[in-house]
């Protein structure tokens, strides 16, 4: 099969897929790309991107009625990479609305449903690239991680979800959620391909002063399973917090062919007060910042309008319909904690509790190579599954602590651990800021120990 064919069978099999899955916002005709392919390390590797990333002529509405008409002018950062990579797009992914949320029920298409059980959600934000790579339609898919919005998916899919250093990939061309907090991540099915991506996604952008001038290391060339005296610290604050015992025998069967690998492992507990507050902190400073981030969707400026008497009325009907309930009340929760009286009394005290939780995450990685932990305390919910308990300490801790890889910027990596009831589960790791080397080689020996590699869910 020559290059041409595999990117069609693939646009093919996107369309199949879409129809039991909902995965896909616009499907990209792959002509153009294929007449200007170029051969680099991706070359003709069909690929999906989230739809808050920026494609130059093709509409980008990170899954909101209120940019369901915007069409960029511009490709973003990690477009043109990948295009030099010799990569084809062939879709746009769905999303929570604008990159808001942590189940990809939100999206203006409607959920994006998991494809080892239909009935359960996804992830999100980057549900739909999750679900795409789980399918076995692309074998590299884009999102974007704020909280945990590749990672979470990753884990409920079944495949792999690397969110690198703050500042590894640029973010220019991505429509923002939380600026501080925002990483562009991907979606692969092993650890190799992982390690690729990044090589080809990295790189100093003058057009975001956040990204690194560090130079970009051949992940591929240096990936390497010995873990032989790693030291490996068990994040305990979340195996206290888990309550299903079937995740806890998964996570400790992994321990203990780690450990026949040779690495070190053992428990470290954080301030448990601090680990309650990671996600009230998470909500005002996302928030606050998203409230500023898109303060130019108002319907004058920016994005779909709605008839009104005046401007003021303008902006009310275009916001009230342009943006779904959950995002309306985001937006308050972040204007309120914005106003000049609640700043110092929410917003700078959020930001205090951010930085002491770095500082324990830092001060535990420079005694250890790996923070590891599950992903999550179980499968995939049930899309109608209302009964979480979002204050419970289970809740606050066991399915938020991957919001610290977002407070350091530090690289984080899901993978899949095992599966409960035909769904899989994955495992987390956590390591210092830019070494995605070290990163990738634990990735590997992990993943050579569950022997999940190349999963796929059959779901045509």
């Amino acid at each position: 099969m020559n290059i041409e064919e595999k990117v069609y069978e693939a646009l093919n099999n996107a369309k199949l897929v879409n129809e039991k899955i909902n995965a896909v916002i616009n499907f990209v005709d792959p002509k153009e790309q294929l007449e200007n392919l170029n051969e680099g390390k991706l070359y003709g590797m069909p690929i999906a991107l989230k739809d808050n990333i920026s494609t130059k002529g093709i509409k980008t509405t990170a899954a909101s009625k209120m940019l369901e008409n915007y069409v960029p002018i511009y490709d973003a950062f990690v477009v043109k990479k990948l295009k030099e990579a010799g990569a084809v797009t062939i879709c746009k992914t769905s999303m929570d609305e604008l990159a808001m949320g942590g189940t990809n029920l939100t999206a203006c298409i409607g959920p994006v449903l998991n494809p080892y059980d239909l009935k359960r959600m996804s992830g999100g934000s980057s549900g739909g690239s999750a679900a795409l790579v789980s399918s076995g339609v692309v074998p590299l898919a884009l999102g974007s991680d704020t909280g945990d919005s590749v990672r979470k998916p990753a884990s409920f899919c079944g495949v792999i979800g690397v969110k690198p250093t703050y500042g590894r990939i640029s973010r220019y061309g991505v429509i923002p959620y939380a600026s501080s907090l925002d990483h562009v991540g991907y979606f692969t099915r092993n650890v190799k391909t992982a390690s690729l991506t990044l090589e080809v996604l990295a790189g100093r952008d003058d057009n975001d002063m956040t990204s690194s001038f560090k130079e970009v290391e051949e992940y591929s060339k240096l990936l390497n399973s010995d873990i032989q005296g790693k030291k490996i610290a068990i994040f305990k604050n979340v195996i206290d917090s888990l309550t299903n015992q079937k995740t806890k025998d998964m996570f400790n069967d992994l321990i203990i062919k780690l450990k026949e690998k040779g690495a070190t492992i053992e428990e470290v507990s954080f301030n448990d007060d601090l680990m309650k507050a990671m996600l009230p902190a998470y909500y005002l400073i996302s928030n606050c910042e998203a409230a500023s981030n898109h303060s130019n969707l108002d319907g004058l400026r920016f994005g779909v309008q709605q008839d009104g008497s005046d401007t003021n009325e303008i902006m009310i009907n275009s916001r009230t319909k342009g943006f779904g309930p959950l995002i309306r009340k985001r937006f308050v929760i972040g204007s309120y904690g914005l106003f000049v009286e609640n700043q110092d009394r929410l917003f700078r005290q959020a930001q205090k509790v951010r930085r002491l939780i770095v500082e324990e995450v830092k001060e535990c990685l420079d005694k250890y190579d790996c923070l590891i932990a599950p992903a999550s305390n179980d499968i995939a919910p049930l899309l109608d599954d209302h009964s979480r308990d979002e204050l419970s300490d289970h809740y606050l801790i066991a399915e938020n602590h991957m919001v610290i890889g977002n407070f350091t910027g530090y690289p984080s990596m899901t993978l899949p651990m095992g599966f409960i009831d035909k769904c899989p589960i994955g495992v987390n790791i956590t390591l210092k800021a830019f070494d995605e080397v070290n990163m990738f080689n634990i990735g590997l020996a992990i993943e050579e120990s569950t022997g999940l590699k190349d999963l796929v869910a059959k779901v045509i």
